[in-house]
């Protein structure tokens, strides 16, 4: 039997000349067994008729938000609540360009925002439109949030030119699909508690200290435990980033205190704790309740330590359970990172140093090195912040699968 048997496909077809080959595609995962509604754009209607896509899926072709002989609304959220699996193929230039960047303008890009399922892109065009900057930053834009690309193949193309951009063949497009419904990882089902982003500690009503920290990286590795199947629930200070899938629980807290209550709250249950926050060292002793006036040339504002997160877990931790810690160094990285392993009782840590270009905070990039318990060493090049997440997805993976 398929892994496909009995899924729910969406199907979105765009304006493209690729999109005649949305009957074959249609007809090969109706052959295993997956139960398939097409959407339409209007532009991919010039190509392929509704007529044939609806009879190879055995349902009416979805194209607009209002169905016009009945007055019936086509519900993009309960749309996106039946699917278990989005894929858009072909999709075209202008397609990319729309779902990249959130515009809403027909029931597709709805279906796509509303959509808590897994999401499969597979981009077709001429080779130059392909190549253009424009097109290769909206992939990647679209592969941050967690869509995966099926990137289009080398061949001849409908301008006569030879090159990358004709769509996947419909075959390689279903073992794709077959291959996803198929995995099941050593992390499916297992429980994720991350922390991320900064905290910010009261000096008054209106100040606080706080760090650099974007919650990038920690949001990164959330989003790929949770696309790994894990239950993730992600701790987070002070950040403007969207939660990056929509099965992640989101706890938001502000200070340390804060992270360190909903952190031991949450931490009995989890098989993993990833502690990627950047948790004030120190916190003020005595917030002021109102707004301090600037008088004094000099002021001066007495500190206490904030409780050690990462500490208290370690000394707690349970058989089985696996602890991730963060060390941002600035010299002697290698020496200082180990140390705070064995004081914490880890299994890993995940060492960034801010001498490395283009890694530490506010980056969309990173340098890690990894030390195991070991203290087995496993550096890592420059790469993306969802690169890297993988790769600490990997390692962790790798660990419970041996355990």
């Amino acid at each position: 039997m398929s892994p496909l048997s009995s899924k729910k496909i969406l199907l979105g077809v765009s304006g493209s000349i690729a999109a005649y080959k949305a009957a074959l595609l249609t007809r090969l995962l109706v052959r295993a067994g997956a139960d398939v509604q097409v959407i339409m754009t209007k532009a991919a209607q010039e190509f392929i008729t509704p007529l044939t896509l609806s009879t190879l899926s055995k349902r009416p072709v979805l194209s607009e938000f209002v169905r016009d002989e009945t007055g019936l609304w086509n519900n993009h959220v309960d749309l996106g609540l039946w699917a278990d699996l989005l894929l858009i193929a072909p999709a075209s230039a202008h397609t990319l360009a729309r779902l990249a960047h959130g515009l809403c303008d027909d029931l597709l890009s709805a279906v796509y925002l509303s959509a808590k399922c897994p999401v499969y892109v597979a981009p077709a065009m001429d080779l130059d439109m392909y190549r253009h900057p424009a097109t290769r930053e909206n992939l990647q834009r679209l592969s941050s949030y967690g869509n995966q690309i099926i990137e289009a193949e080398h061949g001849e193309l409908a301008s006569g030119l030879v090159g990358e951009g004709r769509l996947a063949e419909p075959e390689r497009i279903v073992q794709m699909l077959e291959t996803h419904f198929a995995q099941r990882p050593a992390l499916w089902g297992k429980r994720i508690l991350l922390t991320a982003g900064p905290t910010q500690e009261p000096i008054d009503p209106v100040r606080f200290i706080s760090n650099h920290s974007s919650g990038k990286m920690g949001y990164a590795i959330a989003g790929a435990f949770a696309r790994a199947g894990a239950t993730v629930t992600l701790i987070s200070g002070p950040t403007g980033l969207p939660v990056p899938a929509p099965t992640i629980r989101r706890v938001s807290v502000r200070s340390a205190a804060q992270m360190y209550e909903a952190t031991m709250a949450e931490a009995d249950e989890a098989d993993v704790i990833i502690m990627a926050a950047a948790v004030a060292d120190y916190t003020p002793v005595h917030p002021a309740d109102r707004k301090i006036k600037k008088q004094e040339e000099q002021f001066s504002i007495e500190l206490t330590k904030t409780a050690d997160i990462a500490g208290s877990l370690g000394g707690r931790k349970r058989p089985g359970q696996v602890l991730v810690g963060f060390a941002l160094e600035t010299d002697n990285e290698l020496e200082n990172a180990i140390g705070k392993l064995r004081r914490k009782n880890l299994d890993f840590i995940v060492l960034n140093s801010l001498q490395d270009s283009g890694a530490g905070f506010g980056h969309d990039t990173n340098k890690i090195t990894v030390i195991n318990k070991a203290e087995h060493i496993t550096t890592f090049d420059l790469k993306s912040k969802n690169e890297v997440a993988l790769d600490l997805l990997r390692l962790v993976e790798g660990y419970l699968t041996a355990l």
